[in-house]
């Protein structure tokens, strides 16, 4: 009996050393399965990485139109308190006397008059309240190009403003002025009203051309960025041209519209101003998708315009002007 189990149990030992004999692979065969893994593998392997790719594209340009829409409509409120509109030869004649003076990568695009409300601080008859009043202001917006480590490689667009203070015969003495103003409503540092520069023969746009900033210094800040990522190629055309000029007719009057700045140069932010209204102005942005992406090239082309979303607004400033 015990010889017959030895006898059984040698062969299953034997037969099972066989079997995992058979089992295994040849180096061959191991070469041969990578080798289709590698051809199944790498297909899909890219194909992941162009979705992930086109992904980051669609979000970028998605980003950029969202911001360039935004920068739209805070450029179209600001504008509708407007009072005047400098057009091209208007910027050319005040821009020395703007932020930046001589800084060529930094253009000025749009700069106009506004009024801005000052709340709660004339004295009113009624106690323990006050009127709100107005005070007019300088606004500025460029385009700017410089190399930045804060900000993108493409360009971006920036805010700067001056405004008057709140007179008041009552009022206190502001460092660079000889006029009284309500405490802790003093005109920025190199304000001067617009109205100082008038005679009594110039137009509204001779008058605004004489400006001239006040004896103090401005602050030290730099204009507020209000959008990053716009394009800042210089060789592509513009997004659209200025509308057309017309002669007046019984029910329309003429329009005449300077292109600012006045060369074809700049594609990522530029205006059209109306001369002859002096207050109604159309606005361009040209974001840049790309410079939000890994791209090496971030420049604008015919290829790859998709990446570059485009938005405008026509805008008519509706500010009061008091002489």
């Amino acid at each position: 009996m015990m010889n017959t189990l030895h006898f059984i149990l040698k062969s299953r030992l034997k037969n099972s050393k066989l079997v995992q004999k058979s089992g295994g692979f040849t180096l061959i065969e191991l070469l041969v399965a990578l080798v289709i893994a590698f051809l199944i593998l790498t297909p899909l392997l890219g194909f992941m990485v162009n979705v992930l790719t086109t992904d980051q594209q669609e979000q970028a340009k998605a980003s950029v139109e969202d911001d360039i829409q935004t920068a739209t409509n805070y450029i179209a409120r600001d504008l509708q308190q407007a009072i005047y509109i400098y057009d091209a030869a208007g910027i050319a004649a005040v821009a020395s006397q703007l932020l930046y003076p001589s800084d060529t990568t930094k253009t000025p695009i749009l700069v106009f008059w506004k009024r801005n409300l000052v709340t709660n601080v004339v004295s009113s008859a009624t106690s323990g309240s006050n009127d709100d009043t107005f005070v007019y202001s300088l606004v500025a917006y460029y385009l700017d190009t410089s190399t930045s480590t804060t900000w993108s490689k493409a360009a971006r667009i920036s805010r700067w403003e001056i405004k008057d203070g709140v007179p008041s015969i009552a009022g206190v003495l502001c460092e660079g002025y000889t006029n009284k103003y309500v405490s802790g409503n003093c005109p920025d540092p190199g304000f001067t009203p617009f109205n100082d520069y008038f005679t009594g023969t110039d137009s509204l746009s001779a008058g605004m051309q004489k400006w001239r900033k006040g004896s103090t210094s401005y602050n030290t800040e730099d204009a507020k960025v209000l959008i990053d990522f716009v394009d800042q190629s210089t060789s592509s055309v513009p997004a659209a041209t200025c509308p057309t000029n017309t002669t007046a007719t019984t029910t329309t009057p003429a329009t005449t519209w300077s292109q600012i700045p006045a060369t074809a140069s700049i594609t990522g932010f530029y205006a059209c101003v109306e001369t002859v209204s002096d207050s109604t102005a159309q606005i361009y942005i040209r974001g840049n998708a790309l410079a939000r992406t890994t791209a090496s090239s971030i420049s604008y082309s015919n290829s790859n315009k998709s990446y570059f979303p485009t938005t405008s607004i026509r805008v008519q400033g509706r500010g009061y002007l008091y002489k």
